[in-house]
């Protein structure tokens, strides 16, 4: 894109350039002509006296156009600064034309007119960098505007750099039946962003000396039991705890519009068996949170909502930030919504007592900016306790967990980042911040449905360090596309298994969903709908050794095994064969309702329903998720029950 309006402007620089030069030069000469005579120069009348400052702009123009291709160059090499190449590039180069624009002005004519396209080929510079300013504005516009419709739901984008907001703007809709568009000041529900507040009071108790990280958590809260293990602070605050997660509960959706206090909100979970020993995985939990929040109300003497009002909203001046009471008036506070049947609903009702100090919080992008900002100055707690908070926690093995204290620890092309995304009833938040550069990215949406705000947030970042993502597909024949199949073995993933499905090349546990890569350079492949790149390696004599993907977060590593596989694909349907299996199978708790649609096979629980790829007879795969089911057939060729193979082996019963 870069090198094409670089072309683009080289051209018609080159054009304006030589006629302008042209010309000029003819008038020059006449104007010697006329003083060899001995009459006066009367130079470069009318229309003939603009063409120095079009020498100039030709130059100038040219300039910028070659600053564009040099620091499109020197931004896709992987060095230090490499983001800052191409504005420095632009700069440079149409200095430097500026410069030589001026003597050769100079040289063909009089001193001030040479001064006069100086002076133009300088405001040329001021426009260049102005237009280099609004080109994140223009690609942010895009970007947003395509996911968030005028019609629709909305969403608030804010961008900064440096302690510099360099863009804010609302899209679509605060209110769809009161037809009211999106403000850049309007509060949102920002869900599980909550938790850096609650870690962050956690660490401020902590540097108070109020209590210890390593503190057993039952010293503070005794009516929790933690079933003859010893759980400290820092396992809540890292998800490492082992406590089962309360959200993910049967008969959680049945309490959601009842208020409840810090003690009945443990109550549901507390004798839940453990997921794990603790301390010895990484699993996230909101019921760590919730912990949490009962242990600053225990320590504090304060209500959670108070000490963080008390502690950090109204000392920072984050006057639109609350914790969320229905009761009270805040204005711009909006509603949230939902997809459901193709329609946007309004979000299904939740007592914000619910999710409490793991995401009660309500607050604006500039508040939110004001938060980081107060982070990085050492405002809110010591420099010591932040780097502490958002550096991956690492589990007794060496196994990074990509979660510190209240934040998700990632990257943006190589560039260390801390962030957190919020999905609470009828809202969506994201915000991200990158300590070194000073970039802050946040992107808040009244939709529950508006979908994973990492990607775009993420290539506005990218944007800003001036790498942006480009991956380009590029044809590769399925022939090639094999010799990439194998299973990989990961040192804390497990295994993944690369393998060729109906022509694509397609990455996925053992059991889990598929995901197709495509090929955008030699051994370099992508996941649509990602920002994720996975490189194959090979050793000194060309054979494939494994693999690097690297996406916003946690980078992974595989080693491939000897272990083949073989490419599958689909074989002819026979229409008989599809009424043949249609229809219900029970397995021990679920029905699995085999369906058929144009000729296609489907196989459906609940509402979740997944095309079936029949690749052997009475055989079919599942096209976006590693599951097998094989119909199993009576002596007179008819279907009578199904295997399904999907981590384990499961078996069914024809009952329809």
């Amino acid at each position: 894109m870069q090198t094409t309006s670089a072309a683009v402007i080289i051209a018609i620089s080159l054009v304006v350039f030589g006629i302008s030069y042209y010309h000029f030069t003819t008038r020059h000469r006449e104007r010697m002509a006329i003083i060899e005579n001995g009459s006066s120069p009367d130079i470069l009348k009318g229309a003939a006296s603009y063409l120095p400052l079009l020498l100039a702009l030709g130059m100038v123009c040219i300039g910028i156009a070659l600053g564009i291709v040099a620091g499109a160059w020197f931004s896709s090499l992987d060095f230090p600064g490499a983001g800052y190449a191409l504005p420095v590039a632009i700069f440079l180069f149409t200095g430097i034309s500026l410069i030589l624009s001026y003597y050769l002005v100079r040289k063909l004519t009089r001193p001030k007119t040479s001064c006069r396209a100086l002076l133009f080929a300088f405001v040329m510079l001021s426009f260049a960098s102005d237009c280099r300013c609004q080109q994140p504005a223009v690609f942010f516009d895009s970007l947003l505007t395509a996911q968030f419709p005028a019609s629709a739901p909305g969403a608030v984008a804010m961008a900064a750099k440096d302690g510099r907001i360099i863009y804010k703007k609302a899209f679509g809709m605060a209110s769809l039946e009161l037809g009211l568009p999106m403000r850049t000041d309007n509060v949102f529900r920002i869900g599980s962003n909550t938790k850096q507040f609650t870690a962050m009071a956690i660490l401020k108790l902590a540097e108070e000396g109020r209590l210890s990280l390593h503190d057993d958590i039952t010293k503070y809260i005794t009516y929790c039991p933690a079933q003859g293990h010893s759980i400290t602070i820092e396992a809540l605050l890292t998800h490492t705890s082992g406590i089962k997660n309360y959200t993910g509960l049967p008969g959680f959706n049945d309490i959601k519009r009842k208020d409840l206090g810090p003690k009945e909100l443990i109550s549901l979970f507390k004798n839940a068996p453990m997921d794990f020993e603790p301390g010895g995985d990484f699993r996230y939990s909101n019921s760590g949170y919730i912990l949490l929040g009962a242990i600053i109300e225990q320590v504090s003497g304060k209500t959670y909502g108070q000490f963080i009002n008390d502690a950090f909203f109204q000392p920072l001046g984050m006057q639109h930030s609350f914790y969320d009471d229905p009761s009270i008036i805040i204005p711009g506070r909006i509603g949230g919504y939902r997809v459901s049947g193709g329609q946007y609903k309004n979000a299904e009702f939740l007592s914000m007592s619910i999710p409490y100090a793991a995401g009660s919080l309500l607050s604006t992008v500039d508040d939110l900016y004001t938060w980081y900002r107060a982070l990085a100055d050492g405002r809110v707690v010591s420099r010591q306790s932040l780097e502490k908070a958002q550096i991956s926690f690492r589990l007794p093995g060496g196994r990074f967990t990509g979660y510190g204290y209240g934040w998700f620890t990632g990257n943006v092309q190589g560039s260390p980042s801390v962030k957190h995304d919020g999905a609470v009833n009828g809202f969506v938040t994201y915000a991200a911040y990158l300590p070194a550069e000073k970039i802050f990215v946040a992107i808040f949406s009244n939709s529950e449905s508006a979908g994973d705000l990492d990607v775009p947030a993420s290539k506005m970042i990218a944007s800003l360090l001036g790498r942006p993502y480009q991956f380009t597909p590029v044809p590769l024949p399925a022939a090639k596309l094999e010799t990439y199949q194998g299973i990989y073995n990961t040192s804390f993933d497990g295994q993944k298994i690369m393998a060729c499905q109906d022509g694509h090349l397609v990455y996925y546990s053992r059991g889990g969903v598929k995901q197709e890569l495509v090929p955008y350079g030699k051994d370099l492949f992508f996941i649509p709908g990602t920002l994720s790149g996975l490189r194959f390696e090979r050793n000194a004599k060309g054979s494939l050794t494994g693999f690097t993907l690297s996406g916003t977060g946690l980078t992974v590593h595989g080693t491939i095994t000897p272990e083949k596989i073989k490419a599958t694909g689909p074989i002819p349907v026979d229409p008989k064969f599809l009424k043949s299996v249609a229809g219900k199978y029970q397995f021990d708790g679920f029905v699995l309702e085999i369906e058929t649609d144009d000729d296609r096979l489907y196989g459906k629980v609940g509402n979740d329903r997944k095309e079936l790829i029949l690749f052997a007879p009475y055989k079919v795969y599942a096209r976006d998720t590693d599951a097998t089911l094989i119909f199993v057939t009576d002596t007179g060729g008819k279907v009578t029950g199904m295997t399904k193979i999907q981590n384990s082996v499961m078996e069914a019963v024809r009952i329809e």
